[in-house]
């Protein structure tokens, strides 16, 4: 098959753990041709839509783990797979380029569904789970977060579209710095927030489940690093091996019908002690720790779906 990722610069992640390049690694192990471009390559251009990158070869020799050919217009219409791979955030840039994406729909499979990515973001689909999640208001009004904040007393911070643990703040009963962060947040975005109960679960850690095409595969335990509340590895979470409980394949059960249906054929969510709190669809990570802790091919299960639908 002819394989293409929209992503992040290929030349300068890290090949032990960016989930982008061990999908791409797999599918060259399996015989499958990769091309990659960065998502301001990606043009519709009379009725066609276009990406202008390069065919790609990898290796698994850091800082010498990819070699690109020539830059080249292509017709993505002409690939088999898509991937829509790129970091969030999940601003006007991000959601154009789903809408571009949707175009293929009937001649290239773009994974994961580019329509539903863009109305099923990280912290938006759990609003249709209120059974699984700790309580959670979204608001841009000040006084509607302090309402909650008085009822809930110890409460977590967010913008309702950021990654990566940026911009995370645990505010507690003493805290009083509601109000300015209120003020620093809405002085540069018109997002709303996202705040949710605090859960002290989370200091035994913040686990990544990875479900494929619906199907739970295996989980990783992200423990936040001493005098943090954020677990994300991006900002010093620990990766730890850790099983699915009867209550991750509870969440598991409950949503996995509706990824599947909805083609977000790899996903990652997040759960602590019994809620889950996050349904990555964007570009979920976590693979390569999950394949090291159990020694399971995830990247090969999530090309078997894809071989399966094709």
């Amino acid at each position: 098959m002819k394989i293409a990722f929209q992503m992040d610069p290929i030349t300068s992640v890290d090949i032990n753990a960016d989930s982008s390049f061990r999908i791409a690694e797999e599918a060259q192990a399996r015989g499958h041709e990769l091309f990659y471009y960065s998502p301001d390559m990606l043009a519709f251009e009379e009725g066609v839509i276009t990406a202008k990158g390069h065919k790609m070869t990898l290796r698994r020799e850091q800082g010498n783990h990819v070699d690109l050919g020539p830059k080249e217009r292509v017709a993505l219409e002409d690939f088999d797979v898509i991937w829509l791979r790129q970091d969030p955030p999940f601003d006007m840039h991000y959601i154009t380029s789903t809408h571009l994406l949707d175009r293929l729909k009937g001649k290239a499979l773009v994974v994961n569904d580019p329509f539903w990515v863009r109305n099923y973001p990280e912290k938006l689909l759990v609003l249709d789970f209120p059974e699984l999640t700790p309580p959670t208001t979204i608001a841009r009004d000040l006084e509607t977060i302090k309402a909650f904040k008085a009822k809930h007393c110890d409460v977590i911070l967010k913008p309702l579209y950021g990654n990566g643990g940026a911009g995370v703040f645990r505010l507690d009963e003493n805290d009083r710095n509601l109000s300015s962060l209120h003020e620093l947040f809405t002085g540069f975005s018109r997002e709303p927030l996202i705040v949710q109960k605090f859960l002290p679960d989370v200091s035994n850690g913040d686990k990544r489940v990875i479900l494929v095409d619906g199907e739970p595969v295996g989980a990783i335990n992200r423990v936040p690093a001493a005098g943090e509340t954020r677990s994300n590895m991006h900002v010093g979470g620990r990766p730890e091996k850790i099983g699915l409980t009867d209550r991750d394949l509870e969440i598991c059960a409950a949503i996995g019908p509706l990824l599947k249906e909805k083609g977000q054929i790899f996903v990652g969510i997040d759960v602590i002690g019994d809620y889950l709190t996050e349904i990555n669809v964007t570009s979920p990570t976590g693979i390569q720790e999950l394949e090291r802790f159990d020694g399971v091919n995830i990247a090969a299960k999530i090309w078997e779906a894809i071989e399966a639908k094709l």
